[in-house]
């Protein structure tokens, strides 16, 4: 049987030419999305950092980690959301080791 919620983590990274506010009004999104579905454990904004790879022709973004705990469906709405969001460039949702 399920357990009823698991500890999973999202780093998601934002298209650096944002501006501030529309930044942090990404990252507040998020962050009430998860605190209004279940627990949030930790938000780290990582800031800007060199991609790897360019991603629509940009070398960096804007790095955010949030580390939440909730029931099975929360992870897979705030990858929907992340998947609409203007300005989201890459993100990835796991299930956290103990």
């Amino acid at each position: 049987m399920a357990k009823a919620s698991e500890k999973y983590e999202v780093m998601y990274i934002i298209d650096p030419t944002l501006s501030e506010e529309a930044t942090a009004a990404v990252v507040e999104r998020f962050k009430a999305l998860v605190e209004q579905n279940g627990t949030l454990d930790e938000l780290v904004e990582m800031g800007k950092k060199k991609l790897a790879y360019a991603i629509n022709d940009q070398n960096e973004g804007y790095y955010v980690l949030m580390k939440f705990t909730s029931g099975p469906e929360l992870p897979a709405e705030v990858d929907r959301v992340l998947g609409i969001t203007e300005g989201i460039m890459r993100r990835l949702i796991t299930l956290r080791a103990e």
